[in-house]
């Protein structure tokens, strides 16, 4: 109950005042789709990070049908990084080097979007790691249980009829 009012609150958030369609909750992950956009997302938060979080971080897929995007990845960090310090994802034995600015990462391209979905779909866990702004680590952990399916219903949620 506690990770479903969290995961609402953190789609409220991510688009203010917007319509939600709630397309289901498997194991950690939820689907949502927003009409009015339009688009579609899986989104988690993380199961650990290391230090006091100064925000709430989380993990979305999103697809927006419009813009012609699918599987695209996009990471709220639980902390402010350094500005010269990279952001690593990690899932699955893989390592995807993220672009990113103070608080958030995302691929570098669609390739690498599809290529860090499909480590994930084959992974139970995912982190992603950098340093802050104070110089100690951020490290955002994810559980991967329900994942793939919170991507596909998204997906499914945002296909083009």
């Amino acid at each position: 109950m506690r990770l479903l009012a969290w995961l609402m609150c953190v789609a409220a958030l991510a688009a203010p005042l917007s319509a939600k369609d709630r397309l289901g909750v498997y194991q950690g992950w939820a689907a949502f789709r927003d009409p009015e956009t339009p688009r579609c997302y899986a989104i988690s938060e993380p199961d650990e990070t290391i230090r006091p979080p100064t925000r709430a971080a989380y993990v979305s897929i999103g697809f927006w049908p419009k813009r012609s995007v699918t599987h695209q990845l996009y990471v709220r960090l639980s902390r402010d990084r350094a500005a010269n310090s990279g952001v690593t994802l990690s899932a699955g034995g893989r390592r995807f080097r993220l672009k990113a600015d103070s608080n958030a990462a995302w691929a570098a391209d669609r390739r690498t979007d599809l290529a860090i979905i499909a480590a994930m779909r084959s992974a139970t866990s995912l982190s992603i790691e950098t340093i802050g702004r104070d110089g100690r680590s951020i490290v955002d952990a994810y559980a991967l249980r329900g994942a793939p399916s919170a991507i596909d219903a998204a997906a499914l949620g945002c296909a083009v009829r």
